[in-house]
């Protein structure tokens, strides 16, 4: 009879040890879950928020875009009268000078969320991989564009604009007689609008760079979607 209560008594003992242990399973297991949900939930709002800034930067981007292809149209439009005879020459025909030619706008996206995201461990709660390599990436898409952005931004500060300023009324009214028109026949005159050209194809179309920017934004907005399931 005592080794029947003895066998019953560590039976019940394991049963016992089996259901603490069970138990224990199961707080850790609902512990993972609300980690899981908590996480999760803190990975949509933070995509939520970079989505939203990265809209807003497209949005900046397409005007500053608009503004380069401006200039750039100006250019062509010089560059299609050249070689100008200002005793043959149509005045009515040129550009005005505010068209864009002396247009240097820059793109200076918002950055606060996605700096926050890669500069502190919320970067982790990103389960896309594809997003996150958009995101560590980015600063140097963006360093490279603006390069382009800077130099040319600096000729028209520096060089252009000087010329302008020096030989043309801001608002171009090309028969003020204080005007020498002769200006407009000259190599430099044309070397500047040339110049100007050249920069602005360095920012649109030279090494990809406005493509590889333009691409990067579309693809971080599509892939932070919170309307996406993650």
């Amino acid at each position: 009879m005592s080794e029947n209560k003895t066998g019953k008594y560590f039976k019940y003992a394991i049963g016992e040890i089996l259901l603490v242990m069970v138990g224990i399973l199961l707080a850790l297991q609902v512990s993972n879950w609300n980690e899981q949900r908590i996480a999760s939930d803190k990975e949509k709002t933070l995509l939520s928020e970079l989505h939203q800034e990265f809209v807003e930067n497209k949005s900046q981007f397409e005007r500053v875009i608009a503004a380069h292809q401006l200039s750039f149209d100006t250019c062509d439009k010089w560059i299609a009268e050249f070689p100008i005879d200002p005793e043959t020459i149509n005045l009515d025909r040129l550009p005005l000078r505010p068209d864009g030619l002396h247009k240097r706008w820059t793109f200076n996206p918002s950055q606060g969320i996605i700096n926050s995201l890669v500069s502190t461990s919320s970067f982790e709660l990103i389960s896309n991989r594809e997003l996150r390599k958009l995101l560590v990436s980015w600063n140097d898409v963006l360093l490279d564009f603006q390069e382009d952005e800077l130099n040319s931004k600096k000729f028209v500060m520096e060089v252009l604009n000087p010329f302008m300023n020096k030989h043309f009324h801001y608002t171009a009214n090309y028969s003020d007689p204080r005007l020498d028109i002769s200006i407009l026949a000259s190599t430099e005159f044309e070397n500047l609008i040339w110049q100007r050209k050249e920069h602005l194809i360095d920012i649109l179309v030279r090494d990809n760079e406005f493509s590889k920017i333009q691409k990067t934004i579309n693809r971080i907005i599509e892939l932070s979607d919170p309307e996406k399931p993650l």
